[in-house]
């Protein structure tokens, strides 16, 4: 059975995700601070965690922080305030792998759990098909209506990054790191031109994107063509 650890001060809404999770199948534990969340976390090593940012004795960025420092894996949902974008873009930095802002439809979060666990579900692939396209990772190629379309390193890199870590938005400090590494001066333009080209290697119409899609203010997530997302395409 699949496991989901919430941790969330409000009793009223902590009370109503974990009736809805129950409903969905899920075995749910529960906490109401940080502490507790931090050692459930540990303890329990559920498959997905609901985090709240404001929480009683350690926060939700240190409890996020600290769970990825004993190297455990699981997608992580951050709950925060609307508006708050600070907010997004240091939980996504610490490790968290998506947010829902406050107030939020029980319906999309429970959408967003289960594309989570569809994905953990499978191993990676060996070739990833999207679209027209298909990236073979350990051949490094990219084929798009049965040609071979060129890609750079740092390209192939992205792009492996933005398949392997679908529907999970991602910081342009993320995206640096991962792709380039923490030791080459990449500015947020060469981030951005770097998507460019990537955009008109693998989108039927690079102006209105499908696949690489922009989170403003944040950094870029790529959707698979059967999701539904808001975000603002660029």
């Amino acid at each position: 059975m699949r496991s989901v650890l919430i941790i969330e001060d409000n009793p009223a809404m902590l009370r109503g995700l974990e009736d809805n999770f129950v409903s969905k199948g899920y075995r749910v534990k529960t906490a109401q601070d940080g502490e507790q969340g931090l050692k459930a976390a540990l303890a329990e090593n559920p498959d997905l965690i609901i985090l709240d940012i404001m929480l009683p004795k350690i926060n939700g960025f240190e409890v996020c922080s600290q769970i990825r420092k004993n190297n455990l894996d699981m997608p992580i949902i951050m709950l925060t305030a609307k508006g708050e974008e600070s907010d997004i873009i240091l939980g996504l930095n610490l490790g968290a792998d998506d947010y829902v802002t406050k107030p939020f439809g029980v319906k999309e979060l429970l959408a967003r759990a289960e594309a989570f666990m569809r994905r953990r579900a499978k191993a990676e692939p060996a070739v990833y098909k999207f679209g027209n396209c298909q990236l073979d990772v350990d051949a490094r190629t990219l084929i798009r209506d049965g040609r071979q379309i060129k890609l750079t390193q740092g390209e192939f890199k992205m792009l492996h990054l933005f398949l392997r870590r679908a529907e999970c938005t991602l910081t342009c400090d993320e995206i640096r790191n991962t792709v380039w590494g923490y030791s080459h001066f990449i500015t947020l333009q060469d981030i951005e031109r770097t998507v460019t080209t990537l955009r008109k290697k693998v989108e039927h119409d690079p102006n209105n994107p499908m696949f690489i899609r922009t989170t403003e203010g944040i950094g870029y997530k790529f959707q698979l063509p059967e999701s539904n997302g808001n975000d603002t395409d660029n």
